[in-house]
């Protein structure tokens, strides 16, 4: 009977998934640790995996293992050539989370428009004249360019839309297999959007190199506001932080970052037009609870042998998948 290792905490609803399939047996590590999960990985023919790396070292130590399934819909800390190598499937979950990225970029980019640190502050602690400042800006008809028009900016673009901005997108890969039906127009090249635009988020998968650094932010117009709910890395956190100082962008939301956690006294946080959050864009309660379901329910599957072969990362290489 093929058995699962659950490393992380798991919501109910997914533990029930794996406790009641009637050929499979699972081990619950609740810990997040890589160290926490090898002790359990020689036993395991499935690994449920939150966030933790799983690299050649960890597939070393799970001689029986078949199926990795990601809590999530990214795989940046797997070694996905070390998995096929091994004939090992990688599996993510479906459309669990857009709607709550698309939310979380939705909440900072009208935060950032109204200064909403400094309009707390201002009552907290004063002073109250601060509203004087006109600092607080509307977002009805200016211009919001998205950077990634997958399922996560096409919500972004409606539920922007919906707040009367003028939307685009820049996303090659989406030009090039047909634009999709949304509330957003092609953007054209990435300089371009970036001129046009008052707003920029960020919806991609991680990129080797920023996507935007010195030279985009210098391109964009002064006192831009700046979104990434995407990955660390896709953009330069000190280029950033650069223009924040000139005001050439005036505003930020960062829901991830290059390193995390990102420890105490991070640079960011001197920024008070800077909203921070640690990574928690898909992570509502309703968005973990159909992850834990997603991930669970692709391991019952792919030893039922009815897996989805959309959800599996690297189904062409693995035997029976694809």
């Amino acid at each position: 009977m093929p058995r699962a290792l659950v490393a992380g905490r798991l919501h109910p609803a997914g533990r029930r998934v794996l406790e009641e399939a009637p050929d499979l047996t699972a081990a619950f590590v609740e810990e997040v640790s890589e160290e926490s999960m090898h002790a359990h990985l020689g036993d395991a023919d499935a690994v449920l995996l939150r966030t933790q790396r799983f690299g050649a070292d960890a597939l070393a130590m799970a001689p029986n293992l078949r199926i990795v399934s990601r809590h999530g819909v990214g795989y940046d800390a797997v070694d996905v050539e070390a998995l096929s190598g091994r004939g090992v499937a990688l599996a993510v979950c479906g459309d669990v989370n857009s709607a709550s990225v698309a939310e979380h970029a939705a909440m900072m980019l009208l935060a950032s428009a109204k200064r909403a640190l400094r309009a707390d502050a201002a009552v907290r602690h004063g002073p109250w004249s601060w509203r004087e400042g006109l600092e607080s800006q509307d977002l009805a008809g200016r211009n919001l360019l998205l950077i990634g028009y997958g399922r996560i900016g096409r919500r972004v673009a409606a539920l922007m839309a919906a707040f009367g901005m003028q939307v685009r997108a820049h996303d090659p890969v989406a030009e090039a297999a047909g634009w999709p039906e949304g509330a957003a127009a092609p953007a054209g090249g990435l300089e371009e959007g970036l001129a046009w635009a008052d707003a920029v988020s960020i919806s991609v998968p991680k990129t080797d190199a920023p996507i935007l650094g010195a030279e985009q932010f210098a391109a964009m117009k002064p006192g831009a506001i700046v979104v990434n709910t995407a990955r660390g890395g896709v953009l330069d956190e000190a280029a950033l932080m650069a223009a924040l100082e000139s005001g050439q962008v005036a505003a930020a939301g960062l829901d991830v970052f290059e390193t995390e956690p990102v420890g105490d006294n991070h640079p960011l946080g001197r920024f008070d037009q800077v909203i921070l959050s640690p990574h928690i864009a898909g992570l509502t309660r309703e968005g973990a609870e159909r992850m834990a379901v997603g991930a669970a329910r692709n391991i019952v599957d792919f030893f039922a042998g009815r897996i989805d072969a959309a959800l599996v990362v690297n189904a062409e290489r693995i035997d029976g998948i694809g």
